[in-house]
């Protein structure tokens, strides 16, 4: 038996402006042009996820064990260009993605970015190869993020509780 999740409804139309989405006919457009569906055809299909996320079937979106289903989405926004219904796709992908962090099913990578952010201010570390270069062309050196300041907003979010800092 298919178990309709209404609060995961509810999320996915809040995150798009005016109910939007109701009006989504299934073109498949976000999936035509989207680079990662044409990379990983049978892993990621904006579509779909769009549709179960409307119909509220969880199952179908939330699988534990492969998540690329949510995390394939590059917000590119190649597909929120081409929505004939102007449908702001990524947001509901965001929501989405949030929604798999919650339940702690976000993939690793995610984490260990968010503590790059966390403990740097930035999501790559400086690099003696790139400062180097950047002052053989005469770039200025890049300034060092006020990381106090980083980790008082990313506290605030409660990004500190899901990263365990």
């Amino acid at each position: 038996m298919v178990m309709i999740d209404y609060e995961l409804k509810k999320k996915v139309m809040d995150a798009n402006i005016h109910d939007a989405l109701k009006y989504c006919y299934q073109c498949n457009r976000c999936t035509d042009v989207c680079p990662v569906a044409d990379l990983a055809p049978n892993r990621y299909n904006p579509r779909d996820l769009i549709l179960n996320s409307f119909l509220g079937l969880r199952e179908n979106i939330f699988r534990g064990d492969d998540n690329f289903n949510i995390w394939g989405c590059t917000m590119c926004d190649t597909c929120d260009e081409i929505c004939p219904q102007k449908i702001e796709l990524t947001g509901i992908f965001t929501v989405l993605k949030n929604m798999s962090i919650a339940m702690g099913e976000g993939p690793e990578y995610y984490t260990i970015q968010a503590s790059a952010i966390y403990d740097s201010g930035k999501a790559i570390p400086p690099q003696p190869a790139i400062e180097r270069r950047r002052e053989q062309l005469g770039l200025p050196k890049v300034e060092t993020p006020n990381i106090e300041e980083v980790k008082t907003i990313l506290n605030e979010t409660k990004l500190n509780k899901i990263i365990n800092k």
